[in-house]
């Protein structure tokens, strides 16, 4: 594979928030923690160690030897999982849906990143050992986010009903979608290890986190990749301090809404949240589904069901089954933090956002806030499509182009007149600039009379310039049609192609050396948008 850089700025496909942050912008530095960085790393490393227990490490080892129980383990998970009981030894962490298959591309993209980076953390601080772990977001009960993938050009959807936690989802009615998917595979060497990781996951797991976990360990685990399944009551158990605390004193809506209010006030007054924080940030799981926790004049109360407790009846059950009580978006940080050693969290742009709406609510638990770092995102193409777009003359930057401006840029630029009528503009300004040096000299009305025919002229040449790009579109249909589908292939549905196209579109091209391949690639701690070429 073949690889290049370009600033992440100069795709213009992610937000200005995420490139104030990663040039280091002031007035967004009160919103997270130690900036993600090797040298920063020895003093996350004092802020973690001084605040995560001896008590917390066993019970998180405990319960992840437990889940790795009945597991075929590799040897380098076996190696972390013995590593993790050292109090000198933390973790790395990124967490995502159980989407089907991994889901789009930008899964695989934040393990690998997660990966490299506890590389590179355990060359600058050798007497340390860091462990990346893959958090199962088991609990969400979204279901239409993760019930399809995109493999080649064909939508894989699982069609079934869904109330509760994905995690618990049944696969008996997934085989049918798992036949269709291996019918597009084929029957090469590549096809029939894809094949095999689902007889070993999703073939003969009894739910979707099962068959998530497995397949995960599967891909990853010679990485010494640790999955953790937090719906556990060990786990929850650590947590139920946090869910005592939310349910009687509303603290994250308290302490989310000041932060959002102080990102407002010193970096950005027309910033909308990415998430919004309610009163009660819980949701409480039962064999009918995964149900909104609402306060009541008696008690509490479960959205979407007939089900009410007393206050002492509900803390109570908290007290015997912390298992049921399960953190939304904005209490799932905490939750993560709390029960792993963790230094760094490595997400995607929207993620990252979230997150800097929360660290008053850290340091209220006396949390130590993680690191953010901007996942890695990537452009893979190959050889011979490369060759079709040298042909198209596009430079690097042109390709990630809405498609429509892409289009427009590149039917000026072959064109053999010139499309562009800025100076007819101009002259017409000029022209009347002239008239309204007049107004003094005759009537005041006379201006609003100049202005109002300026603004007509510059329409009807805006609309004739539109005229004639769309003629010059009929005219190069041909082009247009090459460019147009060579920018499908790369961005599907106008869109970057780790959000759309699955990881086995490509395994099935590259084959086995691709995950190595990646990792070869991606550097953690470069901001910049890579593009491999395979």
């Amino acid at each position: 594979m073949r690889k290049q850089n370009i600033p992440l700025k100069d795709t213009g496909r992610f937000s200005q928030l995420i490139y104030d942050y990663l040039s280091k912008n002031k007035s967004l530095q009160h919103f997270y923690g130690n900036y993600p960085n090797l040298d920063n790393s020895l003093n996350q490393i004092e802020l973690k160690k001084d605040s995560y227990s001896k008590k917390s490490r066993e019970i998180l080892v405990n319960s992840l030897n437990t889940q790795y129980a009945k597991k075929s383990l590799k040897k380098e998970v076996s190696k972390n999982l013995k590593l993790l009981a050292n109090e000198n030894t933390f973790t790395v962490t990124t967490g995502h849906q159980l989407c089907l298959m991994t889901g789009p591309l930008y899964f695989i993209y934040k393990i690998i990143s997660t990966i490299n980076l506890c590389k590179q953390l355990k060359i600058k601080n050798p007497e340390t050992d860091f462990i990346p772990v893959y958090w199962m977001a088991s609990e969400d009960h979204d279901f239409e986010e993760i019930n399809s993938f995109l493999f080649q050009n064909k939508k894989i959807q699982w069609k079934t009903e869904s109330d509760g936690a994905v995690g618990d989802l049944p696969l008996t009615d997934l085989q049918k979608e798992l036949d269709l998917f291996e019918a597009h595979l084929g029957n090469n060497s590549d096809a029939n290890f894809i094949k095999q990781l689902l007889r070993k996951s999703y073939r003969k797991s009894k739910n979707l986190s099962e068959a998530t976990f497995d397949l995960v360990n599967q891909l990853f685990g010679d990485y010494g990749l640790i999955i953790i399944e937090p719906n556990k009551k060990d786990l929850k158990n650590l947590f139920s301090r946090i869910v005592k605390d939310e349910l009687t004193n509303n603290t994250s809506f308290n302490k989310v809404t000041e932060q959002i209010d102080s990102i407002k006030k010193k970096y950005n007054r027309k910033y909308i949240p990415q998430v919004n924080p309610r009163e009660i940030n819980l949701f409480y799981l039962t064999s009918q589904g995964r149900f909104r926790i609402e306060k009541n004049d008696k008690g509490f109360s479960l959205i979407g069901s007939e089900l009410n407790f007393t206050k002492d009846t509900f803390l109570k059950i908290l007290d015997n089954h912390p298992e049921r009580f399960s953190p939304n978006v904005i209490l799932r940080p905490l939750f993560q933090e709390l029960i792993l050693p963790n230094l760094f969290y490595i997400g995607g742009a929207a993620e990252i956002t979230y997150w800097f709406q929360l660290k008053k609510n850290f340091d209220h638990y006396n949390l130590p806030f993680p690191s953010l770092l901007l996942r890695n995102s990537a452009l893979i193409y190959s050889e011979k499509l490369k060759i079709k777009l040298d042909k198209l003359d596009l430079s690097t930057s042109d390709l990630f182009l809405k498609r429509n401006e892409l289009i427009n840029k590149k039917i000026r630029q072959i064109s053999s007149i010139d499309l562009d009528l800025e100076f007819l503009k101009t002259k017409l300004n000029d022209q009347f600039n002239y008239l309204l040096s007049l107004v003094n000299k005759t009537d005041k009305s006379f201006e609003g009379a100049v202005n109002a025919q300026l603004k007509k002229q510059m329409k009807g040449l805006d609309y004739l310039e539109k005229r004639l790009l769309k003629a010059q579109k009929r005219k190069l249909s041909d082009h247009i049609s090459r460019l147009s589908l060579l920018h499908e292939q790369l961005f599907p549905n106008d869109q970057l192609q780790e959000r759309s196209l699955n990881f086995f579109t490509f395994y099935l091209e590259i084959g086995e050396k691709m995950i190595p391949s990646l990792i070869n690639c991606l550097d953690p701690l470069n901001p910049d948008f890579t593009l491999i070429e395979y």
